[in-house]
């Protein structure tokens, strides 16, 4: 069965940090696709980042680029993300997501087939 359990979530100042975390709970492959959403009050759920467990470029949605960071640590079977100055509008809930295969798209929630529970972020101004 699989589990993600994100952690890391908080209420912070806008330009704070905030490092999220996403524990697996099965023993990831070489290709498995993780990816981290969001979703605020009201809105659609949207992509943030993605990686392969293989390494390789990540992606990241444009407006996040620069300030957000997708990372993975093999050994810890964990994906994390570092969200570096944060504004009031990166208030949401965060998900991560494994790819339900190597072909399925990375940004979109539909390429996506486990999610975590979520872990929720206010940033305030």
């Amino acid at each position: 069965q699989v589990h993600l359990v994100e952690s890391g979530g908080g209420v912070v100042q806008a330009g704070d940090s905030l490092r999220l975390s996403c524990a697996a709970s099965w023993r990831t492959s070489s290709d498995v696709g993780m990816g981290w959403f969001r979703q605020a009050p009201g809105k659609e759920r949207e992509f943030v980042a993605a990686l392969s467990w293989s390494g390789g470029t990540p992606f990241y949605a444009d407006s996040m680029k620069g300030r957000f960071t997708i990372s993975l640590v093999k050994a810890e079977n964990t994906v994390y993300l570092q969200l570096t100055s944060l504004k009031p509008e990166d208030t949401a809930v965060y998900y991560c997501a494994k790819k339900a295969s190597v072909d399925s798209t990375w940004r979109r929630r539909e390429g996506y087939e486990y999610w975590g529970q979520g872990t929720k972020v206010t940033v305030s101004s």
